[in-house]
């Protein structure tokens, strides 16, 4: 075959790649920095648009700028983990359902050594000792879900942040896997979602000191933004994601998603 029909053949395959991706039906999902950092979209959704046919692009944010692309009209779907946020996303008419997907829980990682000594299953009670230490904590600061717990725990520890923040609490204003690379190189307390933490190389001295504690449950949810209020939102294919990933196939792709042979997420459809 001489060069002109090799580069005639080559260009005619390029294009028909490139028009079978065009066609390929895509949803845009606006969700948490703690599934795609995780590794758990790399696991999850090459699984579902082998099953269906459709690609998810994934946009990775704090969890309250993914409902605010939800409210824009700037996503198909919303995969995140506030449960307060998302039901005020619902009652507010920004979706119809929230229907609950999975469960991980929250861990605060601090150096082993634990110079603050925090170390136990009580999460206000190690954050009132944090605060008499003055020991480095390192906040996200990003209005995600993992920022929201965070606000809740202080509360509960009895903090008033808005008054007056404790000596040595830093926000980063970044996602999960940024907020544990400062505090791994400085020596720093942080809290961060089970899942992110199993997944997190760059661990230093970095050790779980506080876990256990009920009020550290960390529930994820998926709804699709209501067409109503945005016409395009491509409803039909994004309600296609929601019955995949709550059925027995989706769950089990969940439930199978390990690191080291540890769970980073529980199924919890229909519960």
């Amino acid at each position: 075959m001489d060069m002109s029909r090799r580069f005639c053949l080559g260009l005619g395959l390029l294009v028909s790649a490139l028009l079978a991706q065009a066609q390929t039906p895509f949803i845009v999902m606006a969700s948490t920095t703690s599934t795609e950092q995780s590794g758990l979209f790399g696991h999850l959704l090459p699984a579902f648009k082998a099953a269906t046919g459709t690609e998810v692009r994934v946009v990775a944010l704090g969890t309250g700028q993914a409902l605010d692309m939800g409210r824009r009209g700037d996503a198909d779907i919303v995969f995140v983990h506030d449960l307060a946020a998302e039901e005020k996303f619902v009652a507010d008419g920004f979706s119809l359902k929230r229907l609950p997907v999975m469960v991980n829980d929250f861990v605060l990682v601090g150096p082993a050594a634990d110079p603050a000594k925090l170390r136990g299953k009580d999460i206000a009670g190690a954050l009132r000792k944090l605060v008499a230490s003055g020991s480095s904590f390192i906040s996200r600061g990003d209005n995600s879900g993992t920022h929201a717990a965070e606000l809740r725990y202080w509360k509960a520890a009895g903090t008033d942040l808005a008054a007056a923040k404790p000596a040595g609490y830093k926000e980063c204003g970044c996602g999960m896997g940024p907020a544990l690379n400062i505090a791994a190189s400085s020596g720093a307390y942080v809290l961060a979602d089970r899942g992110t933490w199993l997944a997190f190389k760059n661990r230093a001295d970095l050790a779980v000191l506080v876990e256990g504690d009920t009020r550290m449950f960390n529930p994820y949810g998926v709804m699709v933004v209501n067409p109503a209020r945005h016409p395009h939102v491509k409803a039909a294919l994004a309600q296609g994601f929601v019955n995949w990933v709550v059925s027995p196939a989706g769950q089990a792709v969940i439930a199978d998603y390990k690191i080291g042979g540890a769970p980073l997420f529980f199924p919890s459809a229909g519960k």
